[in-house]
């Protein structure tokens, strides 16, 4: 029996071989060292961890991508893939021991298809440059968030994102024709193609969308496009009461039908927000509404989608389920009312740093959610600060909450108290960020024991090692 002396030695000298290995794949552009490691690589976004990476990746190309898999797979090495850093549940900044593989140098759209209503795209181009280039050819790629000048669409494919259209298109995974994906060992799924119908068996896709990295590495996808719409209106409406948002809701969708692209909520807490620490936010209507609606239709016919949107308006005001109205008629005040809705997730800036939750629940227990959400945080905490919003039209609500300097720490009595919540009322514990690290701990409030039991399977299959993104979701 030979006993080796130094253990400790010979795993560091394996180490050693792998990182030089990785550098040798992607080239002296393609990685980053522990010295040179910017700190966007590596801090949370919700600043819950600051750990840099053992190596920063950075591959050109999905043949390196399938490479570094193979070299990790083969050393049990686990790998952080990360798009944009814009998530909100602790998905991509990199734990003790990980690789971080950055999409940041793959951002090619390759190929815009006016015939097919495609978009060929790599995985790290940002969404707002999808958008312009979606634009440029009388086409529209309806996803659209927030961050859309810095996530990335590989992100969006991940987290399977929301965002502010989707009433009407429908989630990012609504919005995929084909993809491309490295598993966990470097296999790579060619799935690209073209075809809206393509009813092959499994729609393997759908494995990596939404999976945060857990299942596969996205690396190109083919996104569906659609007709650029050439009227766009918008209108912030102040609302007495919930019962009022849920059937103007049902007006706006009656009478707009297909036209209505979006139905965004502000609560008049996060309106107050708004006011008081945007500064590049001008509210248009005086606060003291208990909420305010903002709904954008957008059409093909300029003069008829106008007669539409402000029949629809009217007919609302003579049934008494609006009050006051601010119409955005011009490209300059359309802009001027989203860029208010958008404030809502920027009030941290004057506030400091605040507790977010992304939610979903039926529409009927919106008005009861939002009160008792708030009676039990307040029944903790009586000076704590809280907003609600959030994509209406899709059951979505987003939560803001500070109740104190030590909110950062206090986080799992906040997490608590608001999943509770969700629960007893058959709601979802993300609508639209993911799980990641900050919410595994409440996955079996929205998911069966067997479903998640089914998801473990697929992990398990696919990525037997455990190396793609470890820890997250589970």
């Amino acid at each position: 029996m030979t006993i080796n002396p130094h253990p400790d030695n010979q795993a560091s000298n394996s180490q050693e071989m792998l990182l030089e290995q990785l550098k040798a794949v992607v080239g002296p552009a393609g990685y980053r060292t522990v010295e040179d490691i910017d700190e966007r690589s590596y801090k949370d976004p919700m600043g819950a961890r600051a750990e840099k990476p053992v190596l920063l990746l950075r591959p050109a190309s999905t043949e390196e991508v399938s490479s570094i898999m193979r070299l990790c797979h083969a050393a049990d090495q686990p790998v952080a893939p990360q798009g944009g850093m814009t998530g909100l549940v602790s998905a991509a900044a990199p734990l003790t021991g990980e690789i971080a593989l950055s999409f940041e140098r793959m951002r090619a759209i390759e190929d815009v298809d006016r015939f097919s209503s495609t978009m060929t795209v790599q995985s790290g181009v940002p969404l707002q440059a999808i958008q312009e280039a979606a634009e440029e050819q009388g086409l529209l790629f309806p996803l659209d968030l927030g961050a859309r000048g810095s996530c990335t669409i590989g992100g969006n494919l991940s987290t399977n994102a929301g965002g502010n259209r989707v009433i009407r298109y429908g989630m990012t995974r609504d919005l995929v024709v084909g993809l491309e994906a490295v598993l966990a060992d470097g296999t790579i799924i060619n799935g690209l193609h073209k075809l809206r119908k393509n009813n092959t068996g499994y729609d393997l896709k759908q494995l990596f969308i939404g999976s945060e990295g857990t299942l596969g590495l996205i690396t190109r996808a083919v996104l569906k496009l659609s007709p650029k719409p050439s009227s766009q209106r918008v209108a912030m409406c102040a609302v007495d009461n919930f019962d009022k948002v849920a059937e103007l809701l049902v007006t706006m969708q009656t009478e707009l039908g297909g036209n209505l692209s979006a139905f965004e909520v502000i609560w008049q807490n996060t309106y107050q927000l708004v006011d008081r620490h945007v500064p590049h936010a001008t509210v248009p209507l005086p606060d003291s509404s208990a909420f305010y609606v903002l709904i954008e239709s957008m059409g093909s016919d300029e003069e008829s989608d106008q007669e539409l949107f402000l029949n629809a308006l009217s007919h609302a005001s003579e049934n008494g389920l609006i009050g006051d109205v601010v119409i955005g008629d011009s490209a300059v005040k359309i802009k001027s009312l989203w860029t208010v809705r958008d404030a809502a997730a920027e009030v941290h800036s004057g506030v400091g740093y605040m507790q977010t939750f992304d939610v979903s629940l039926a529409i009927s227990e919106m008005a009861y959610f939002g009160e008792e959400v708030e009676r039990r945080l307040r029944a903790e905490w009586p000076d704590a600060i809280l907003g609600l919003f959030g994509h209406i039209g899709d059951g979505n609500v987003h939560i803001i909450v500070r109740v104190g300097p030590e909110t950062r720490k206090l986080h799992q009595q906040i997490d608590a108290i608001v999943y509770g919540l969700i629960q007893e009322i058959g709601g979802s514990v993300s609508a639209e960020h993911g799980i990641g690290l900050m919410k595994k701990d409440y996955l079996s409030y929205s998911k069966s024991e067997q479903e998640i039991n089914l998801m473990r399977l697929l992990k398990q299959s696919m990525d037997p090692k455990g190396i793609l993104n470890p820890g997250r979701v589970f």
